[in-house]
């Protein structure tokens, strides 16, 4: 396993990589267990990143495997068809997934999201419209939302 912290427009993110797969994506430094080291996989991570900062990207193509329970995975596989400026709400997902009663553990799926920005939990709102928790705080998801259009 190999990580790597770099300064990006949104501060610090930690990149983490196991066999050729990106498995997290961290805000903030964090030393993670395994080689500080910018791999050619990490590296490339960064500069889709960077692309996506710059407004010249809008889908990514690292390859990326997140670790998560069944549901989870189906959650964050509903997060990645959600196009670029769009937004969906839990119950959005929650329907999607055929129980619509399942709101709140979209919620807890979606906070667990191991490699936000590429699985884009942050265009999840909430019912009302209103912008609601985020990994990396609510400037960020903001700064993402307007990034894409989704004028807040």
């Amino acid at each position: 396993m190999n990580y790597y912290i770099k300064n990006t427009r949104i501060g610090d993110l930690t990149v983490v990589e196991n066999a050729s797969f990106i498995t997290h994506i961290i805000f903030g430094a964090k030393d993670f267990e395994g080689k500080n080291e910018l791999t050619p996989i990490i590296a490339q991570t960064f500069k889709q990143l960077e692309e996506y900062f710059d407004g010249k990207r809008r889908e990514f193509d690292v390859p990326c495997k997140p670790e998560g329970t069944e549901f989870q995975r189906k959650v964050w596989h509903c997060l990645q068809k959600i196009p670029y400026g769009e937004t969906r709400t839990y119950k959005e997902i929650a329907v999607l997934l055929g129980n619509p009663n399942a709101s709140r553990a979209v919620g807890s799926a979606n906070n667990k999201n191991p490699i936000p920005i590429i699985i884009p939990c942050h265009r999840i709102i909430g019912s009302n419209g209103a912008l609601v928790g985020y990994a990396g705080g609510l400037d960020i998801k903001t700064f993402l939302l307007n990034l894409e259009g989704y004028l807040i």
